[in-house]
């Protein structure tokens, strides 16, 4: 499977790409609004897995070429450029495409942080409602911490919340989950549940900041 992280130069794309080259057999793309950066970016990834005796390829290219080349695209970008970024690279996905979104829309005031949805209900679903017919939208990686992925040497133990309408897309995404090493994919049902989801990562900061040693809080279902 070829997967695209569009943004893939932000903490969240560079969590899952590490952790996807490093864990899994998957190809890894890197995408940018400047392909000069996602070659670079990619570059250096490359170098500091090799320096943990991974050898590994990814691959950087413009975020229109990164989707064009892809099975799976993750749009992992700030949730405000979300929309925009799906509809920047519509024309790039094929019927079958796999999109997904880890993004959450938050304020934050005196009292910490707190869930914002777009009109549409959640992030997921307004990027759905952006993606083209025939390309099905999961949900999922809201609720993991993008400094937990990030650090190689903090190992796992999170599940990661599914949400979408593609029985087929979710289980494609899930395999990709669990291919992590200490990453766990639960189904959370269809694209409407998605607000649910994403409404628990300002809890989670909330009490990652209020909390000593619950820094990069993920969360477990037992």
């Amino acid at each position: 499977m070829r997967v695209a992280l569009l943004g893939g130069t932000g903490d969240i794309g560079e969590g899952i790409a590490l952790r996807l080259a490093r864990d899994t057999d998957h190809e890894v793309v890197i995408g940018s609004r400047d392909a000069e950066k996602a070659e670079r970016r990619a570059g250096e990834y490359v170098e500091l897995l090799g320096e943990r005796g991974h050898d590994v390829a990814i691959e950087g290219y413009s975020n229109s070429e990164a989707t064009a080349t892809s099975d799976v695209v993750v749009a992992s970008v700030p949730p405000e450029y979300a929309v925009g970024t799906v509809e920047t690279v519509a024309d790039d996905l094929d019927d079958g495409d796999v999109l997904v979104c880890p993004a959450t829309q938050m304020d934050r005031d005196g009292d910490g942080f707190h869930y914002d949805p777009p009109a549409e209900g959640s992030v997921a679903e307004a990027v759905a409602a952006a993606a083209p017919d025939g390309v099905p939208v999961v949900g999922a990686f809201q609720n993991v911490a993008a400094g937990a992925l990030t650090n190689l040497g903090n190992d796992l133990a999170a599940d990661v919340i599914l949400t979408g309408d593609s029985a087929d897309a979710k289980a494609t995404v899930g395999d990709i989950v669990e291919a992590i090493d200490g990453l766990r994919a639960l189904d959370a049902g269809g694209l409407a549940n998605s607000p649910e989801v994403e409404a628990i990562t300002p809890l989670l900061i909330n009490l990652a900041m209020n909390n000593d040693g619950m820094h990069d809080l993920g969360v477990r279902f037992q």
